[in-house]
């Protein structure tokens, strides 16, 4: 195999973006310099950057210690591991904070974020500022995650999500509940009640689509019960089978190995896959036929991101396959 099947295969009906399947949070200083350790722990355990860590200033920093906050922040990535993937959760655009954020923490650690989360997005309006806003830091490549949590972003999902800035959307569960002034019961932000009620339901649909729409990643909401380890593990396999999602939040270390086993291929599914693709490279990519079905590049499109989804979770690879892998 010559040619890398990324890019053979992922062309424009493609997602453009591969992330890590889980994203953490943290806010506190003690479990923001713990998430990155066991971000480094992890790595080094299945070879691979299986989680993203997000250093929180929008609830981690105390009323009035916003600054202070920042350039705690700006400090912790900064002197991260140089193969970290480190990202920031800024105050909103319409925080008083906001500016002072992306100035202090954007300005001196830009270079080592991999991504900045910017929370109660309505508009692309909220979008185009902040992407000015990186963009004075010094930092134009920068990429924005949005976090969706009323129901108006919600129906502006898709423009927000086309916006060539933009590698992700998440789901705000908590805020477009209470969102709602009491129309949605309380449980409806509880691990059962966010699948069976159907606007929150409607809005996590909405979400994933918006992404898949134009390439980008859509990233599930957090599991409060985080002591519950079944039903995050059954919530996160939902939203990965059932909703279109390709990554979750965790608030709570021991919500990551639950994450990425549910959003993990299983091993049928990765053998196949690597069947598939190591005789569709034999053929130079022509259609192939494969235990009396028959494959094009629709399926090994399909069957490559899988094999790509189980590197970014951290599973053993087969031996034809594993080499394709090593550069992600």
């Amino acid at each position: 195999m010559s040619a890398n099947p990324a890019s053979i295969l992922l062309g424009a009906q493609a997602g453009a973006f591969a992330l890590p399947v889980c994203d953490h949070y943290s806010g506190i200083e003690a479990r923001m310099r713990k998430s990155l350790q066991l971000q480094a722990e992890l790595q080094a355990e299945f070879g691979a950057c299986v989680v993203d860590i997000t250093l929180d200033c929008e609830d981690g920093a105390p009323v009035g210690g916003e600054a202070e906050h920042a350039a705690l922040v700006t400090e912790l990535a900064l002197s991260a591991a140089p193969e970290a993937r480190v990202a920031v959760r800024v105050h909103p655009v319409d925080h008083s904070a906001f500016e002072a954020d992306v100035a202090s923490i954007v300005g001196r650690a830009g270079h080592r974020l991999c991504h900045v989360m910017l929370p109660k997005v309505e508009s692309v309006a909220d979008v185009q500022r902040a992407a000015a806003a990186l963009d004075a830091a010094g930092a134009p490549g920068l990429m924005l995650h949005a976090l969706i949590e009323s129901p108006a972003a919600v129906h502006r999902a898709f423009d927000i999500a086309a916006h060539p800035r933009i590698q992700s959307l998440s789901f705000g569960l908590m805020d477009f509940v209470s969102a709602h002034g009491g129309a949605i019961p309380s449980d409806g932000m509880g691990v059962q009640g966010q699948f069976g009620h159907p606007l929150v339901l409607r809005a996590k649909l909405d979400i994933a689509s918006a992404c898949h729409a134009h390439g980008k990643v859509p990233s599930h909401c957090v599991v409060t019960e985080f002591r519950d380890t079944a039903a995050l593990l059954a919530a996160a396999r939902r939203a990965a089978r059932e909703l279109g999602y390709t990554r979750m939040w965790s608030i709570h270390p021991d919500q990551i190995r639950p994450i990425l086993a549910a959003f993990a291929p299983a091993d049928d599914e990765i053998d196949q896959a690597a069947t598939v693709i190591d005789r569709a490279a034999a053929a130079q990519w022509a259609p192939v036929q494969v235990d009396g079905r028959l494959h094009d590049r629709a399926s090994y499109r399909y069957y490559w991101q899988l094999l790509e989804r189980a590197h970014r979770t951290g599973r053993t690879l087969p031996d034809a396959v594993r080499p394709l892998l090593a550069h992600h």
